[in-house]
């Protein structure tokens, strides 16, 4: 028996999730745009949702399954799908720039020579 836990999407995604176009493969998703929520130990995710509905707090379309290793399932009209997280790219300091954030080095503008 496995152990998920439970993501639900934020409620002001759900419509954009709703009518955006299905595309096959891995899914794509930030975690920002989830809640995390509750745990439940279902043989698979089928049956965790099966347990959910008929425990009055079912999954909703756009809804992930985080499994105890890792893996995501995210739950579509069509049934449950892989999904990966999308985490945002972390930049040193001399990547982002200097104090201000002017580009490390100087700037990009060259200064006109005086008399």
């Amino acid at each position: 028996m496995y152990t998920y836990r439970i993501h639900r999407l934020r409620e002001h995604l759900r419509r954009q999730f709703r009518y955006a176009p299905h595309v096959s493969g891995r899914a794509q998703v930030k975690p920002r745009d989830y809640e995390a929520g509750d745990s439940i130990q279902a043989d698979s995710p089928y049956r965790a949702f099966f347990a959910l509905r008929d425990g009055g707090k079912p999954l909703d379309v756009g809804d992930l399954l985080e499994a105890g290793d890792g893996s995501l399932r995210i739950f579509k009209f069509v049934g449950f799908e892989e999904a990966v997280w999308v985490l945002p790219e972390v930049k040193t300091p001399t990547e982002s720039g200097g104090p201000g954030g002017a580009p490390a080095g100087g700037s990009d503008v060259t200064e006109p020579a005086r008399a």
